[in-house]
């Protein structure tokens, strides 16, 4: 059970909206607001160098705390400037061939898919998108009937951002280890949202945010490399902090995952994520995946039963994204209006999708988190 009262007490921002756009960036507890500011103070008083050497030990623990999260190795991760820094690392790394293929989903996410297109046009990769299964989800059956030997790199996300749905990537995972190719997970809305386990899922590349579900700070996200594979991405690009100048014309790489870093990086940021993922493991991941399930079921419910509105996710499995449309509505007026209200949803919004051709019409996204309430469900709905 969770002290509902008690967290929404931690919250502050809870007294101030109605927020159900936790998968843009979530509203950060007290102790997370807390050791942002208190370390911003304490460079102002002292220095940012000294203020760093003062809380070295707890820098270094930042690393503890997100490979526990992922049930890593703090060897594992690398911390980065955010999430699409966390994947393009990840996937620029691989020394691709020409001819390699690399196999994606329909519902990937347009920083992702450009990074694709772009390798293609550079490196002459073959990029080929998966189809959906009949829930909407990365189809299994496809997958398997893909695989080859030519197949480089499987990259897929774990939530989509745009439909609700939670791909199975442990499933996907059997199937890409077993064919041995390298598998890249983008877990930016799921980790914080649900229990995230690099072993159960089989990556060996993950990346993720703390501005989303985690509920950390913006401009901070971090990467997960199984340490088997890390020899086998090259870093993009090196600097003193990754690696160590050994001669005129030699370098020696770190031999963890921080190879991937750069040196200058916020220090007050980093311990917030810290504190963010410590926040999320004291309530639980278990616990949090059954109330964002249970509150996204009830608002999707509640949506069903407004004329006109139709909720557009899919999945066997859902999250807590939420996304609808209201006949004779235009969705970015229908966000506009709530916002008046003080009730923060997002309009989901993409340029192009691989499975529905180019401008797909706009959607209302309703994102929920622990925090949020059925008072607060009952709000939203009122209001629509």
């Amino acid at each position: 059970m969770l002290d509902i009262t008690r967290i929404r007490a931690d919250t502050p921002g809870c007294a101030r909206v109605t927020h159900f756009n936790n998968a843009g960036a979530a509203l950060q507890p007290r102790p997370v607001l807390d050791t942002v500011r208190g370390h911003l103070e304490t460079e102002g008083l002292i220095g940012g160098y000294e203020a760093a050497d003062a809380a070295m030990d707890r820098l270094v623990g930042a690393y503890d705390s997100l490979a526990r999260l992922v049930n890593a190795g703090p060897g594992e991760i690398a911390i980065t400037e955010n999430a699409t820094r966390a994947w393009d690392t990840a996937f620029y790394g691989i020394r691709f061939r020409p001819g390699d293929r690399v196999l994606t989903s329909a519902g990937e996410y347009g920083s992702n898919a450009l990074a694709l297109l772009h390798a293609a046009r550079e490196r002459g990769i073959k990029v080929e998108v998966l189809p959906d299964d009949e829930h909407g989800q990365v189809s299994l059956d496809a997958l398997s009937a893909t695989l080859g030997p030519d197949v480089r790199l499987v990259a897929v996300n774990h939530i989509p951002t745009h439909d609700g749905l939670v791909n199975p990537v442990a499933e996907i995972g059997r199937l890409v280890r077993a064919a041995g190719a390298l598998y890249l997970v983008d877990a930016v809305q799921s980790v914080g949202q649900l229990p995230v386990d690099v072993d159960a899922i089989g990556c060996d590349l993950l990346s993720a945010t703390g501005r989303k579900f985690l509920r950390g700070p913006r401009g901070i996200g971090f990467l997960y490399v199984r340490r088997a594979v890390l020899d086998l991405i090259a870093p993009t690009f090196i600097d003193d902090r990754s690696a160590e100048w050994t001669g005129p014309e030699s370098y020696e790489l770190r031999e963890d995952a921080r190879r991937f870093e750069s040196y200058e990086r916020s220090a007050a940021l980093q311990l917030g994520l810290a504190a963010a993922a410590e926040y999320a493991m004291e309530i639980g991941l278990d616990v949090i995946e059954r109330r964002v399930s249970a509150l996204a079921a009830r608002l999707r419910e509640a949506l069903a039963e407004v004329p006109g509105v139709v909720v557009r996710d899919r999945g066997a499995r859902r999250s807590g994204i939420v996304t609808f449309t209201r006949e004779g509505h235009d969705s970015a007026e229908i966000v506009a209006s709530l916002a008046r209200k003080k009730i923060n949803v997002r309009l989901s919004e993409q340029t192009y999708r691989y499975d529905e051709g180019a401008t797909p019409a706009p959607r209302v996204r309703a994102s929920v988190h622990y925090y949020n309430t059925e008072e607060e469900i009952a709000r939203l709905v009122a209001a629509l």
